[in-house]
């Protein structure tokens, strides 16, 4: 009898007469996410390679159902800020970037199943801006800029239909992102290729329309 009760609760968590996650939908989730930069980079100078930190920002992203099973979705956010250092040397510059990515996705479960699954691969884009160094080393470093960065992508997530309309959400991405990081070094320019290929986490509650 026990087993039996155990059986019924796991399969209502899986299952609803409402349909969560069907054709037609357009889904809009908010929440916190943090940039997790995975980087690394080109000798700098004698310094080593470029260091780069965390930030967690308000993340909004909206999902279109093509399918039951099938969406689309785009991540956008608030802009990240970044600040980069060097061993030994401390911070030495920030920069702000938006990083819009656009994803296909693949729902497991059927309609009515109340947590879904989900996989996702596409592109994204890094907007780079508001560079600047904070530390010159003296008057040393000048003219800081960063190139803007397309890359593929890729997510993990998952939905819990709270009821008809409201869910929540956690989702894991990875991007590619890669910058020439441009400066002068005294009177020498300087390019330093960079990557930052981050790791993406999400938490948000959404809603379905």
């Amino acid at each position: 009898m026990v087993s039996g009760l155990v059986a019924a609760l796991l399969s209502a968590g899986f299952a609803s007469s409402v349909a969560a996650h069907q054709a037609g939908d357009i889904i809009v989730r908010a929440g916190a996410v943090v940039v997790a930069p995975n980087e690394s980079s080109e000798q700098v100078a004698t310094f080593g390679e470029f260091q780069v930190s965390n930030n967690t920002q308000l993340g909004l992203n909206f999902g279109y159902m093509l399918t039951d099973n099938i969406g689309i979705e785009l991540l956008a956010a608030t802009p990240f800020s970044h600040d980069v250092s060097l061993a030994g040397v401390g911070k030495i510059a920030e920069t702000k970037q938006l990083p819009p990515t656009l994803v296909a996705q693949y729902y497991f479960g059927s309609a009515n199943s109340k947590l879904r699954p989900y996989i996702g691969a596409g592109v994204n884009f890094t907007n780079f801006f508001d560079n600047e160094f904070t530390n010159d080393l003296n008057g040393a470093l000048t003219d800081l800029s960063l190139s803007n960065s397309w890359g593929l992508a890729a997510q993990v997530g998952i939905d819990y239909q709270v009821n008809k309309n409201w869910l929540v959400n956690a989702s894991v991405w990875y991007a590619q992102i890669d910058t020439d990081v441009k400066f002068n070094l005294g009177d020498a320019p300087v390019t330093i290729q960079t990557d930052i290929d981050p790791w993406v986490y999400m938490v948000s509650v959404g809603y379905t329309f």
